[in-house]
This record gives structure tokens, sequence and C-alpha cells, in this order.
């Protein structure tokens, strides 16, 4: 019979084994743990972050996002002191067409250059999405248009066409004046039914009617702005002159386009101001990168209105933050110019001409 001392280590070593066993499932557990955190660290699957699900093409490219700079001399915030800053973004509208005048879309930013003052620019934003328009139409009713007042109305019917459910509209119609017929409404019905039952007569104020145009324009809600002018270009009553507009318009961030309803060649009992139509029309819209299309035949103002509703639609939209940061308020020439893909066609380039500088 064992004495107790050898019972005890009979006890001893069973307790021993008993509890080697009741560790071996807590060290499957932890093995296991191990084995998952190891596969889930190590598998570049788990590992690395998401890639970014918004995918930016050619056609309809996003805004390129601003490279951070890390050369800045940092700043000592006191308590209670107030820091301003403030970043200068030049934006310019570019509009692309061949040598047909048909729209050009898909290009890169890298086919672009912009010069400021000769001086290239480095291009930080760069889009070619669709974005709500804040648009004026600008509807001569004055007396040389007697015989032309069918074409506009249907030129405009047919530009409404094109709007997009965001956008939202104003109306301006002028003769000896220029008068705000419809604010800013987002239904075009109102635009439209303003338009059939205004009479045309009375002398030209065109100038004035562009000036009271671009002053309400500051009214809008979306960034990107322009005039629509339905009229035969003539102007002879107007208080403010074609100097005056034209610096209005340089400083105005709005694109003018025009349909022009001239008179054809040759037509008989033309007044001066009408001969100088169109020379004017074009002037005061393609130094904000707009055109001018004649309306002369109502067969083609369908064609005509889904045109300019295309460019204002497909336009790209060229950012960046201007070299010469000096507030002079001087005039500063901008030039876009084109790098296109090889075996294009020459393209034109249709932008604005330059802005003011912001002054001290």
């Amino acid at each position: 019979m064992p004495c107790k001392t050898e019972l005890l280590r009979l006890e001893r070593g069973k307790a021993i084994k008993h509890g080697r066993l009741g560790l071996w499932p807590f060290a499957i557990q932890v093995y296991l743990i191990g084995c998952v955190l190891q596969f889930t660290i190590g598998n570049p699957v788990f590992s690395q972050s998401p890639p970014n699900a918004t995918s930016i093409d050619s056609s309809h490219a996003f805004p390129t996002p601003i490279k951070a700079r890390h050369d800045s001399p940092g700043v000592i915030i006191q308590p209670g002191k107030v820091i301003r800053t403030e970043v200068d973004l030049a934006l310019v509208n570019v509009t692309i067409t061949d040598p047909f005048d048909r729209m050009v879309v898909g290009l890169d930013q890298d086919n672009f250059r912009v010069y400021e003052d000769g001086v290239e620019q480095e291009i930080i934003t760069f889009s070619s999405e669709d974005v709500p328009i804040s648009l004026g139409v600008i509807l001569d009713l004055s007396g040389s248009m007697t015989n032309k007042i069918g074409k506009a109305r249907a030129a405009i019917m047919e530009f409404f066409k094109t709007a997009n459910k965001n956008d939202d509209f104003f109306l301006v119609g002028f003769n000896a004046q220029a008068e705000l017929m419809s604010s800013f409404t987002d239904n075009p019905e109102y635009i439209q039914s303003g338009v059939l039952f205004a009479a045309p007569g009375g002398r030209t104020a065109l100038l004035d009617a562009v000036y009271l145009g671009l002053t309400y324009m500051r009214n809008s809600k979306h960034t990107k702005r322009a005039l629509l002018i339905f009229s035969d270009g003539g102007d002879n009553h107007s208080r403010h002159s074609r100097g005056e507009i034209k610096r209005l318009v340089r400083e105005a961030d709005v694109q003018l386009h025009a349909i022009g309803f001239y008179n054809p060649l040759g037509y008989p009992y033309q007044t001066l101001e009408e001969i100088h139509g169109p020379s004017l029309l074009e002037e005061i819209t393609e130094m904000t990168g707009g055109q001018v299309s004649p309306g002369q035949h109502l067969e083609d103002l369908p064609a005509i209105a889904a045109k300019i509703g295309a460019e204002l639609r497909n336009q790209y939209v060229l950012g960046y933050t201007p070299s010469n940061h000096v507030y002079d308020g001087q005039w500063r020439k901008i030039k876009v110019k084109l790098r296109p893909p090889r075996g294009v066609p020459p393209l034109l380039v249709h932008a604005k001409t330059g802005y003011y500088a912001k002054a001290q």
C-alpha cells in the first residue's frame, strides 16, 4: 500500500497532467486568432485602402484636386487674433469647334494651355460637366424688328427646348427703353408668354438692355451665367455708350451669345444702325467667348438654338490661380491655346479675352 508521500506525488502528477490538457483549447484559440491577424494584416486585399470609386475620363472630367504646397512659411496665430486669407481662382469657359463649326468634346486637361499677359499659368481645376445656368434673354422689340419678331419668338421657343430643369431665366425687352419683363424664374413658360404678347415698335436701346441684363445678372444663383440676345444689332437710343458697355462686359463674368436677325444684302431702306448692327453684336459677344449666329431663315432656327444650347452645356472650364498677385485693377489679357491630339484637324478656341484684376 503506497505511503502518504507517494499518494501526494500521484495526485500532483494527475493535476499537472489535467492542467496541461486543460490549456490545449485555450492555446488552440490563441493560435487561430494569431493566424487570422497575420492573414488580414499581411494580405494586400485587406490591408490597402479601397480605391476611389470616382473614375475620371476625358469626356466627363471632374475638377482636379489642388496639390498642397509645403513650402509656405508658418504663421504663429495669437490668441484672439482674426486670421484672414484670400485665394483667387480665375475660371475660363472654353468652347472648342472644328473647321465645320461643330462642337469638339472629349479633350483632356493636358490639351489646354492658359496664358495671362503672356505668362503661362498652371491649370489647377478642369471640368467639362453640365452644370445649371442662369440665363437672361434680351429681346429686341424696336420698330426695326417688326418683320422679324416672328423669327425671334420661334428661336426663343426652340432654345428653351434645350433647357435643363435646374436652369433659371429672366427676360429683358427693349425698344426706346430697356425693361425687365420677367424676373428670375425656373419656369420657361413665363418667359415664353412674355415673348408671345410683346409687340415691337419705337427706337432701339440695345446697349441699355445689355447694361440692364448684366447688372440684374448679379442676382443669379448659379455661377455659370449667360445672356442670349435676339436682335438685329442696331442701336440709336441708348444712354450708355459703346465704350461703357464694353468695359462692363469685360468686368462681368457673363458669357454673351446672340442670334442676329439681319436683313439680306441689298435690302432697301436699311438704317445706319442696322448696317452696323452685326459688328456691334460680334464685338460684345466675342470678348466673352460667345458668338453671333445669323437667324435669317426660319427653317434654320431649331439648329441654331440647339447649337447655342449645346455650346453652353459642353464647355470646358479651366481654373487657375494667377501668378500676378498685384491688386491694381488693371486689365489682364487671357489667351487659351490648344495642343490637340494627333490626327485631329485644326480646331478653333472660343474663350473670354481677359478680366479686370481686383483693386486694393
